[in-house]
């Protein structure tokens, strides 16, 4: 079973849940969170994610613990997965040894399901590596597990003695898949040959490959987004074709029109998207809606197989991404200041630490820093400018068509949150490369941005979120 619903624990949502002690996700919420995906929801997956927050290391024990009439009819490892999303150290080097800790801790995991279940069962067997460059990042985690958390084994503590898996127990599983989650443009654009590299000589049945969505929009704009997606995941299927290896895509969807556009209310969105094999269900699709609503979506999802990813002309495709992702960063650096003021008005939902991106290095931008990618959208969404409409005042009529068929729908649910009274705080730079389109307005989140543009604050913004279905 390949996932097609894979809960994730992005902060993107207006509402608290139920069974959160605090509007701040953390901790033991989240065990409960994974439960409630899992068991109501009918998610296939749960990423738990030990990327710039801290985590419950307990995880499984607890799950299976707490829970044990549901998970021994579904079988964790088997009929739902939960995947170990980890630090890289080639970029997050405060982090980096608890990628090690992490990967240690997976035959622990192995070994209390194997008591709570009978049998062997290995409930952790993929993690989920971030920002990946090189195929080198995923060989060095896959032979990490393999040679140094399994391997360590058959050493002997000293000469004559016996082996570490004779005293301590053996080390299972014996390997585990990497996941590689590509992130920043031209890395997602040549992601084949980063995949081709680290499945040479590896005699294995399929791999996923996790491709971003929030940070590319971030960094480069939606069309530069949406259109190297579609690229790379033309990309992978003709390497699976080429390898005889099925590879099975995940892309990072939230419930912005910026992030991915996927809410429960909007799911039929996922055939424009064939051949993506699991969409992740972020906080704001699980929290932000009926709960029979989302269950329902889930289920849509859940019930759809992947297909050929559509065709896409790369030269053309590839043009607009490089003529839209300069007018877009040109843009996002005169609104850094805004954006950063607005940001300190939007209110947390977890507790996590900035994610290095490209806005992470000040070098960068001239020492202009951006928030991540869920309260810059929502700063901008907060005062009628979605973060959509930016860059694509550099396109002529035959390019804005091709876009339009594209990513057109993105582009006019944002508008409904457009403001026109924003052009009055915005730098007149700004100002001038802000299109506009016959498309509807929602009014009474007009008329809170005009709020908000007055005066910001925290209630105004989470009340204009609230309409919007997310809150960045």
């Amino acid at each position: 079973m390949i996932p097609r619903t894979m809960s994730t624990q992005h902060p993107d949502n207006v509402s608290t849940p139920f069974f959160a002690s605090s509007p701040v996700i953390r901790g033991d919420d989240e065990v409960k969170e994974a439960y409630y995906a899992f068991s109501i929801l009918g998610c296939h997956e749960q990423m738990w994610d030990y990327e710039g927050k801290e985590v419950d290391v307990f995880v499984v024990k607890k799950l299976l613990s707490r829970y044990p009439e549901f998970f021994r009819t579904k079988v964790l490892g088997r009929d739902l997965r939960l995947t170990f999303r980890v630090p890289n150290p080639s970029w997050e080097r405060g982090e980096a040894k608890l990628l090690l800790e992490t990967l240690e801790s997976i035959p622990r995991c192995f070994d209390t399901a194997t008591l709570f279940y009978g049998e062997e069962v290995a409930p952790v067997f993929e993690v989920i590596l971030p920002m990946v460059t090189s195929h080198v990042e995923i060989e060095r985690v896959y032979w990490y597990y393999k040679r140094f958390v399994v391997g360590k084994g058959e050493e002997r503590f000293f000469d004559g003695d016996v082996r570490i898996k004779d005293w301590i127990g053996e080390f299972k599983p014996e390997e585990i898949s990497v996941i590689p989650l590509i992130e920043d443009l031209p890395y997602v654009l040549r992601c084949d040959e980063i995949v081709e590299g680290y499945l040479k000589g590896k005699d294995v049945e399929y791999q996923r490959v996790f491709l971003a969505r929030s940070d590319l929009a971030l960094n480069y704009g939606l069309v530069s987004a949406v259109l190297a997606l579609k690229i790379s995941l033309v990309k992978l299927w003709d390497l699976g074709e080429r390898m005889g290896i099925k590879i099975y895509p995940i892309v990072g969807f939230g419930s912005a029109p910026f992030r991915g556009n996927l809410r429960p209310d909007n799911v039929e969105m996922v055939r424009r998207w064939k051949g993506v094999q699991t969409f992740t269900i972020q906080s704001a699709f699980k929290y932000d809606y009926p709960e029979k609503t989302v269950i329902r979506a889930v289920e849509y999802i859940n019930s759809r197989k992947m297909g050929r990813p559509e065709v896409v002309e790369f030269d053309k495709a590839l043009e607009i991404i490089k003529k839209t992702s300069g007018e877009y960063r040109r843009i996002v650096y005169a609104l850094a200041d805004l954006v950063n003021r607005l940001a300190k008005f939007v209110p947390k939902r977890r507790e996590r630490k900035l994610h290095i991106g490209i806005f992470g290095y000040s070098r960068k931008l001239n020492g202009k820093k951006l928030p991540r990618a869920i309260p810059f959208c929502c700063s901008l969404y907060s005062i009628g400018l979605p973060p959509e409409l930016l860059g694509l005042s550099c396109l002529n009529e035959k390019e804005l068509e091709f876009v339009m068929e594209i990513c057109g729908d993105e582009i006019e649910d944002a508008y409904r949150f457009y403001n026109p009274n924003v052009r009055k705080i915005l730098p007149e730079c700004v100002s001038r490369r802000i299109p506009e389109f016959d498309f509807e307005i929602d009014e009474e989140h007009r008329c809170l941005t005009d709020d908000i543009i007055r005066e910001p604050n925290e209630e105004k913004i989470l009340r204009a979120a609230k309409i919007r279905g997310f809150l960045g």
